[in-house]
């Protein structure tokens, strides 16, 4: 099992994933266009240069949370998540740009039991991904349903 039961999670653990990943023009027009988003800071690389303060296309915000969240699943929830119950305090304090690579790592805040799923728990988790330059790009905190180890 590459994830972790919930009960082999502790508050104050963090993971620091070892997957990194460089952000190409690629993933960002086809994450753009899968999602129907025609904003002009991921298409329209004039208007970016004309008309922004970043010169320059900006990778689209929501490919970086799901890619964010998608590195920590292998060291974390893999094989041992039941679902996720939401996104809290979602935040993009830097852009990021074609050619970036991020780096991500997950913290546990926080831990309780399931009061209906007694071979459950829910933990919280708090994604930060970085920039080559170690500048936060990305943060979110997770909160999801986690099978406990089972009992022999």
């Amino acid at each position: 099992m590459a994830g972790k039961w919930f009960d082999e999670l502790a508050v104050g653990q963090v993971f620091h994933h070892d997957i990194r990943r460089t952000l190409t023009e690629t993933d960002n027009l086809l994450f753009t266009a899968m999602t129907h988003n025609p904003a002009q800071l991921h298409l329209d690389d004039e208007y970016c240069k004309n008309e922004t303060e970043f010169g320059q296309r900006l990778v689209n915000s929501y490919f970086t949370l799901g890619l964010m969240v998608g590195i920590s699943v292998g060291d974390t929830t893999l094989g041992t998540a039941v679902a996720n119950l939401g996104n809290d305090e979602v935040r993009f304090p830097k852009p990021l740009f074609h050619g970036d690579t991020i780096r991500v790592e997950t913290e546990v805040i926080e831990l309780r039991e399931s009061k209906s799923r007694p071979e459950q728990g829910i933990v919280k988790f708090q994604h930060r991904a970085y920039n080559q330059h170690e500048e936060l790009v990305a943060s979110c905190i997770r909160s999801g349903l986690q099978r406990k180890k089972p009992q022999d």
